[in-house]
């Protein structure tokens, strides 16, 4: 019998890829796998040791050294940031450029462009790295100290204000970007200035030193990877120094909440504050908890963990709710188009994620690891390699697009070198087993006492869920080879040599196959990718009677490009039917190759819905990952015992109750006698602050002026109606040309014709409020507002319902 068994998707079904490939616990020394008594952890297999051969991956890492990484340089060089080290070091006189910790960026092109050098050798990036190595030695000072900003604006102000000026954060990039750097190329001459720039921090913070704590978070997981290159426990206990002191205000002014700063990093049990710095903070946590077994250290990830993915996390593995401060809002506070989903916190995600899965050997981070790499990662790069989302909304009224690069460009540089460290991701071993975490082709080389272990694996992923090893020891060895089995996967087969598996036990969501391995043996898994709707918690009010479409990692999306009519995007009024007839037909002609899901809405239109991570590629338009679902309740009870610790999970049909139809404006088609801006606005349910409000979309007939003007709502099926409500736009107070109306009425088609309503009270033209009219019932297929505009103005609508 094959190796079968059901498995219900866990409501963190993010996941995420976690610590990068040269992070912690990729770039262990021999000696460190021994010194640490207390550590119990599995190391991740390094990314020397693994080559990426796969028609998923294999381009875009192309795309990323050969587009993306030279787009980074120059924009770092265009910028000043590369200058910035030639002034501080006398090479090149001027000011200094751009933000104060815009060093970072340039410390993290560096890392992308030491991965791209262990991937392929390249003499011209290898002098281009030099170059700028060599302005960076060049602004070191005497001491070891080491920043641009600090060195040419404010040289008396330096560790003045750590909770502010990123100089710790700063120095955390340089000591990653000198590990991957040594690690890929052999070269000291970045880690010489790493290392003596780490002995200066040692010797200015510590017990009976200066106490103190970086603001934002970094520094604590990079001198953990100094030390693991090094052997020197001095980096070690310095980091554990930052983690003892944080939120102790016993022993030093707490910064608060926002910094995770305000109790004990030991106490924590609640992810709060700046999304980004909250997880390089558990990153670094994790790290020394798996060198020194710090109990306190491992109990707080574990339960930071846990109020991360059941409450704050996005069904794309996303995090950051608030675009306030870039940070985690309230328990299930998860909003879609306002979701700020920072790119760089994505990337947080997978680092710490791939050190919990490490420290635990469980699958289930590494389920959230592929959810957040596959959807809310993704997004964050165009397909050309040259445009970045700094945020990832799950809802677009198509005005966010992609930019090529940002005054705060922490996302594109992180971008850079994210994804050619992605081969340290794949494998990781323990004892005499080794973990398959990731599913991509390509072929990894792992030790397993003193042994060479070869694998090889063949697969169309995440496309296809048919993956093949060859496995190759120099030697035959008994030992265990680990397959994840995805949270997302109810069923799946496995073989070895062609026969198939009926005893491997799941461990941890992993299926252990052990046995003695010879040359040439096979290993095929199976993971059927069926489309499955996703629901969320009752309790995020903002998915409440709506699904997600999910097709193996995959999150997918609905774009205003493929879901209108006469060009109209209908992509806010989808209803899924309570049975879909969905299909999955791959299309390597479009955006890069995908597989595309196709289907009809309630409403009988075909819906089309592509991966979530390719939107905003095309044409510019509304973009939605949550859709209503016929049958599923708008107010549902928020105190079902089912949904303990999910936060979601696939839609069981048989829970779908009674129809509840959408509001009449939510499912119309618009259209206008002339558009200026946007008619999306007119039913996008964003209430504006007052009638001059130019945050929000709006519509306009500008620049017709003193005209009859008309806008139209269209229904796909008859609608009774007894009242509307009209926000006008002026913008008379900033002294533009845009006033309320003149005068206005509401007509419905009546057969060929069009006919006033009966209005029971008057048509208002007030500003700063809605302008509510009620008539007399009416059932009709469409309706139109027209308005008469003041003679020489023109007038606008920022929202417009109907009841």
């Amino acid at each position: 019998m094959t190796f079968m068994y059901k498995k219900i998707i866990c409501q963190t079904a993010c996941l995420v890829l976690a610590s990068y490939a040269v992070s912690a616990s990729a770039l262990f020394l021999s000696a460190s796998e021994t010194k640490d008594a207390k550590a119990n952890k599995a190391l991740a297999v390094p990314f020397t040791n693994v080559k990426i051969n796969d028609k998923f991956w294999s381009p875009r890492i192309k795309t990323n050294r050969n587009e993306s990484l030279p787009h980074n340089f120059k924009w770092c060089e265009e910028t000043g940031r590369f200058s910035n080290f030639a002034k501080a070091g006398g090479l090149e006189k001027g000011k200094f450029e751009g933000k104060y910790f815009n060093d970072s960026d340039v410390y993290k092109v560096l890392e992308g462009a030491s991965y791209c050098l262990a991937d392929r050798p390249d003499a011209k990036l290898d002098a281009m790295v030099d170059d700028v190595i060599a302005k960076i030695a060049a602004a070191q000072e005497d001491d070891g100290y080491l920043n641009s900003y600090f060195t040419l604006v404010t040289p008396d102000k330096k560790w003045t204000n750590c909770a502010s000026q990123h100089e710790l954060y700063c120095a955390g990039h340089l000591f990653e970007a000198a590990v991957a750097h040594h690690r890929a190329t052999g070269k000291r001459n970045l880690l010489d200035v790493a290392l003596k720039f780490a002995n200066y921090i040692d010797n200015m913070f510590g017990s009976g030193k200066r106490v103190d704590v970086p603001g934002h978070e970094e520094i604590e997981l990079a001198l953990v990877k100094l030390y693991e290159l090094t052997g020197e426990k001095r980096y070690l206990d310095l980091a554990q120094f930052f983690l003892d002191v944080r939120g102790d205000a016993s022993k030093r002014k707490i910064y608060g909440e926002y910094l995770q700063d305000h109790i004990p990093v030991r106490e924590q049990s609640e992810i709060v504050g700046h999304a980004v710095r909250a997880m390089y903070l558990f990153c670094g946590v994790a790290d020394v908890a798996a060198h020194t077994g710090d109990k306190g250290f491992i109990e707080s990830c574990d339960r930071i963990w846990h109020n991360t993915v059941e409450r704050k996390t996005y069904i794309t593995g996303g995090i950051g709710a608030t675009r306030v401060g870039e940070a985690f809002g309230d328990d299930y506070q998860l909003p879609n188009k306002s979701a700020y989903c920072e790119t760089c916190a994505a990337i947080g995600m997978l680092l710490w994620n791939h050190r919990l899965n490490l420290m635990h050997q469980d699958a289930k981070y590494m389920d959230t690891f592929e959810r957040t790499l596959y959807n809310g990662f993704l997004s964050g790069i165009g397909l050309d390699g040259k445009m970045f989302f700094y945020v990832n909304p799950l809802a677009s009224d198509g005005t966010h697009h992609r930019k090529p690069f940002y005054p705060c460009a922490c996302c594109p540089t992180n971008v850079v070198r994210v994804l050619p460290s992605l081969p340290g991701y794949v494998y990781a071993r323990s004892g005499d087993n080794i973990f398959v975490n990731l599913y991509i082709g390509g072929s990894g080389k792992i030790d397993l006492s003193g042994n060479a272990i070869q694998i090889e694996q063949k697969t169309l992923y995440p496309w296809d869920g048919h993956v093949k090893f060859t496995i190759t020891p120099a030697k035959p060895q008994k030992f265990a080879i680990n397959l994840r089995i995805p949270a997302w996967s109810d069923t799946c087969s496995i073989a070895v040599n062609g026969k198939p598996v009926d005893n491997a036990t799941l461990e941890k969501g992993y299926a252990r196959l052990e046995r003695l391995w010879k040359p040439g043996d096979t290993v095929e898994l199976n993971l059927p990718m069926t489309i499955k709707r996703i629901e969320a918690n009752p309790k995020v009010a903002a998915d409440r009677g709506r699904v997600a479409i999910q097709r193996g990692p995959i999150v997918y999306c609905f774009e205003g490009v493929d879901n209108c009519i006469d060009r109209q995007s209908f992509v806010k009024s989808i209803m899924l039917p309570r049975d879909p007839k969905f299909t999955a037909k791959h299309h390597s002609d479009l955006l890069g190759g995908v597989t595309v899901i196709t289907g009809h809405d309630v409403a009988g239109r075909k819906i089309t819905a592509v991966p979530y991570y390719a939107w905003d590629n095309r044409a510019p338009g509304d973009m939605a990952v949550w859709v209503y679902q016929d049958g599923k309740s708008r107010k549902p009870p928020l105190d079902d015992p089912a949904w303990n610790n999910k936060l979601y999970r696939p839609l069981d049909p048989k829970t779908l109750g009674p129809s509840e139809p959408l509001p009449a404006t939510t499912m119309a088609v618009v259209s206008a006698s002339h558009t200026h801006d946007t008619l999306s606005a007119l039913n996008d349910d964003n209430l504006p602050s007052d009638s001059c409000d130019h945050k929000i979309p709006r519509f306009t007939w500008w620049d017709h002026r003193g005209t009859r003007e008309w806008v139209q709502y269209d229904f796909f099926k008859p609608i009774k109606v007894k009242s509307t409500e009209v926000y006008w736009f002026d913008d008379e107070r900033i002294n533009q040309n845009c006033r309320a109306p003149k005068s206005w009425r509401l007509l419905y088609r009546s057969g060929e014709q069009w006919k006033p309503v009966a209005a029971t009270s008057s048509y208002g033209t007030k500003l700063d409020c809605m302008n509510r009219v009620t008539f007399k019932p009416v059932e009709t297929t469409a309706l139109r507002l027209e308005v008469e505009l003041v003679p020489n103005f023109s007038s606008g609508i920022l929202e417009w319902k109907v009841e």
